[in-house]
């Protein structure tokens, strides 16, 4: 089996390392339940370990889908990503202090879905020209 491309590697890194945050939300939410729960966490512990649990399952997926190179893979990237970054907004805009270093949030927000769309193009290449070396003649 082929290896990845560079650019592909990294987008792999990249969910990984967001599936270890998610991994290590989940535990802190439930293991300092009690201690969030006393100074009343925002958003509550509870909502903090189910966003957390399915955002590693999503981040799952989308490694597995990613080092199978599965032709749908990229619309799974694509989708998740974005998922992802409503998520974020949602959770910043409605349950978080208002902070001042939104214009940071921003743009990091739109250069990572940059670099997303920009390598799930890649992907989707790299299916497609599978697909075509692996036309069966009749």
């Amino acid at each position: 089996m082929s290896r990845h491309p560079f650019r592909v590697t990294l987008l792999y890194w990249l969910v990984l390392i967001l599936s270890a945050w998610n991994g290590l939300r989940l535990w802190t939410a439930l293991a300092w339940q009690d201690v969030l729960n006393e100074f009343s966490a925002s958003p509550p512990p509870i909502v903090t370990a189910i966003s957390a649990g399915v955002w590693i399952l999503v981040g799952i997926a989308v490694l597995w889908s990613v080092g199978q190179r599965k032709p749908w893979a990229w619309i799974l990237l694509i989708g998740s990503a974005s998922a992802y970054s409503a998520w974020y907004w949602v959770e910043r805009l409605a349950w978080q202090v208002p902070h001042p270093n939104w214009l940071f949030a921003v743009i990091v927000n739109l250069t990572g879905m940059l670099f997303i769309l920009f390598n799930a193009r890649l992907l989707s290449r790299e299916a497609h020209e599978r697909n075509i070396e692996n036309r069966t003649v009749d």
